[in-house]
C-alpha cells in the first residue's frame, strides 16, 4: 500500500506531542524519538522531522529567533497550533493519548517514553488516576527543558537532576495550562523553593526580583551569591515556549512584587 501524501489529525498530533518532548536542536531525522514515531505512522523520519520543524516555525519565540527557516506548515498544522493555544491541556492531553494509542499498537507501554522521570508526588483519588498525573508532571518537566536546554534561567546550572521545572502558576490552581511550557520556568532546586514561596519572582519583563525580607535583612555571603546577586537581572530565555507575562504577572502579584 503506498504511503499516503496528507498527515491524519492523528499523526500531526503524534507529531505536536514529540516536538514537545525535544528540544529545537534535535529535531532532525536522525533522532531515536523521531525515528520511532516514523516507523509507527509509516513515513519517512525526513517527513516527521520537517513536521516538527513546521510547528517550530509557527512559535514566535522560535520566529523572533531566526531559526525556524522556511514554514511549511499546513492549514491542519496551523489549526492545531491554534486550538493549542486557546486551550493547552485539552490538546496536549489529546496529543499525548494519541502518541500513545500509536505506541501500544507497537507494544510500547503508555507514559513508558517518561517513566524514570515521574517526579514523586500524590494526587488523585485513584491509583490510576495518580499515575496520570505525575506522567502529565513528567512530560511537562520534560517540555519546560527541552524549551530551556536543561539550563536554569536564573543561574544557569545545567545539571538536570538538579533542574525542577516550575509551575508559574500553580499545578492546583490553573487546571487548563498545568501542561503549558509557557506556564513554566526551569530552575535550580534552590531557586525553585524560593520561587514557589516568593523569596524571588521574575516579572513579566523578564527581570528577576527578590523579596525585601532578604534585601533589607543581613544575609550570609552564599544567600548573596545565589539570591541576592540576581535582582534586576534578566533571566535566560528559553529557545521557544518563552513564559507568558500574564502568569508571570500573577505570581508577582500573589508575593507582592507588583
Amino acid at each position: 500500500m503506498p504511503r499516503p501524501t496528507d498527515w491524519t489529525r492523528d499523526q500531526t498530533l503524534a507529531a505536536l506531542h514529540v516536538y514537545f518532548q525535544l528540544p529545537f536542536g534535535q529535531l532532525h531525522q536522525r533522532n531515536l524519538l523521531i525515528r520511532q514515531l516514523a516507523e509507527w505512522i509509516d513515513r519517512t523520519p525526513g517527513s516527521v522531522a520537517l513536521k516538527l520543524v513546521n510547528f517550530a516555525s509557527l512559535d514566535p519565540q522560535v520566529r523572533a529567533s531566526g531559526r525556524a527557516g522556511m514554514s511549511n506548515a499546513s492549514k491542519l498544522d496551523r489549526l492545531i497550533w491554534s486550538e493549542l493555544n486557546g486551550d493547552w491541556d485539552l490538546v496536549a492531553g489529546e496529543a499525548a493519548r494519541v502518541y500513545e494509542h500509536y505506541g501500544s499498537e507497537h507494544g510500547v507501554t503508555p507514559g513508558s517514553d517518561v517513566v524514570e522521570e515521574v517526579p514523586e508526588i500524590a494526587e488523585g483519588t485513584t491509583i490510576t488516576a495518580t499515575v496520570k498525573v505525575r506522567v502529565n508532571q513528567a512530560r511537562f518537566r520534560r517540555a519546560v527543558l527541552a524549551s530551556y536546554t536543561a539550563r536554569c534561567c536564573i543561574s544557569g546550572l545545567a545539571v538536570p537532576q538538579l533542574l525542577i521545572a516550575s509551575h508559574i502558576v500553580p499545578w492546583s490552581v490553573d487546571a487548563k495550562n498545568r501542561l503549558n511550557p509557557q506556564n513554566g520556568l526551569c530552575l535550580s532546586a534552590l531557586h525553585d523553593k524560593a520561587y514557589d514561596i516568593g523569596l524571588i519572582t521574575v516579572l513579566p519583563d523578564y527581570t528577576v526580583r527578590v523579596s525585601k525580607k532578604l534585601t533589607i535583612s543581613k544575609v550570609d555571603n552564599f544567600t548573596k551569591k545565589v539570591l541576592l546577586e540576581y535582582q534586576n537581572r534578566g533571566i535566560t530565555l528559553p529557545d521557544r515556549f518563552k513564559p507568558d507575562p500574564r502568569f508571570l504577572e500573577i505570581h508577582a502579584k500573589r508575593f507582592g512584587y507588583l
